[in-house]
């Protein structure tokens, strides 16, 4: 029997640490929108953040919310006006809806929209359910040879291409990346295709370096969390490089990450914070600024997808590695998965099998 909408079942956050899997009621489909039946559904830290706290920076759950935005699956009905797609199709989605509007919608920088739609960002349902409505042109066909978990891990990769985009990679660019979680992980491979001759990882935790390096990191550098150690631990890090550092990544976003990365980079090089683990950071500004050290921001992504789906597929980013553990869409799974991916350590991305 064919599921039908009224079966449709979701995961609710209901509050702190809570989660219920119950009926999810999707809006009537628009004449360019695609219903989705959910196939693989990524955790990412800010759905951690959100199970953990019910907030993730400004974004505050006020009420229940279908959770999840990392994800892929196939296409189970088309809009009246929707030519690209068809019934069968497998895709990924982009999960965030811009008002195509506004001055940055507008200019291209639609990821800076400030009425943008983002799946499983308050108030916005997220992913983690069995079938989801979103506009065809957000869905991307992805090709035989690329699964749908890949598919799914085409957003945290979207960051990672995203930040390499903003910071100029290239073959002459010598890179130091702070944080050996997902998204640190994922800048190392978007970097690396992107040409950065040299990578250097630096982290708190052993196994998450190890797995680093196994990943393809030409250095890795095990760091403490006291402040008094950037001294010399930025030595550590120029003497690994045997160079000047051209762009730092901060894929953590503390005090110490972000000091550590602005003193480590080299003159008239760029820092790029990616990591939003604290709104206000006290960091050396004055002495990086006299370097001519560039400071710059990444917020999400834009106009990616396909140029991650032309990676997947021609094999040059495997990301099938960073997909440490599985669970199913059950009640005791989707808590489990939750509590596996707040702990960290060796989960990097845990992902859903619907």
């Amino acid at each position: 029997m064919e599921l039908g909408e009224e079966e449709n079942k979701a995961a609710w956050l209901l509050g702190v640490k809570t989660l219920k899997i119950q009926p999810y009621h999707l809006p009537p489909l628009g004449a360019h929108d695609v219903k989705v039946r959910m196939k693989a559904v990524g955790i990412c830290g800010s759905d951690v953040h959100h199970f953990k706290h019910m907030r993730c920076g400004n974004f505050i759950v006020k009420k229940p919310m279908v959770i999840g935005h990392e994800c892929a699956g196939t296409v189970e009905e088309v809009g009246s006006e929707v030519k690209s797609l068809q019934v069968g199709n497998r895709v990924a989605l982009e999960p965030g809806i811009s008002c195509s509007q506004c001055h940055l919608c507008k200019d291209g920088r639609y990821n800076l929209c400030r009425e943008m739609k983002f799946f499983g960002s308050p108030p916005t349902n997220g992913a983690l359910a069995n079938l989801v409505v979103h506009p065809a042109n957000l869905c991307f066909k992805l090709p035989d040879n690329v699964s749908l978990e890949e598919g799914a891990m085409c957003e945290p990769l979207s960051v990672g291409i995203h930040a390499c985009r903003r910071a100029k990679i290239s073959p002459q660019t010598k890179v130091l990346i702070m944080g050996a979680g997902p998204i640190g992980l994922v800048t190392m491979l978007a970097a690396r295709v992107f040409g950065a001759p040299k990578i250097i990882i630096a982290d708190i935790d052993d196994s998450r370096l190890s797995f680093a390096k196994d990943l393809g990191a030409d250095e890795i550098i095990q760091v403490s969390t006291n402040i008094q150690d950037v001294g010399e631990e930025v030595v550590k890090i120029q003497n690994a490089m045997g160079a000047n550092v051209d762009v730092s990544f901060d894929c953590v976003g503390f005090d110490k990450t972000m000091s550590t990365a602005l003193n480590a980079t080299g003159a008239g090089g760029k820092v790029c914070l990616v990591g939003m683990g604290r709104s206000e950071m006290t960091i050396p500004l004055t002495p990086a600024a006299a370097r001519e050290v560039d400071v710059i921001g990444i917020f999400r992504y834009r106009n990616t997808w396909p140029l991650c789906i032309e990676f997947l597929k021609s094999r040059k980013i495997d990301v099938k590695p960073l997909i440490t553990h599985r669970f199913k869409f059950t009640e005791e799974q989707v808590e489990e998965a939750f509590e596996t991916s707040a702990q960290g350590g060796n989960a990097i991305k845990v992902m859903f099998s619907l």
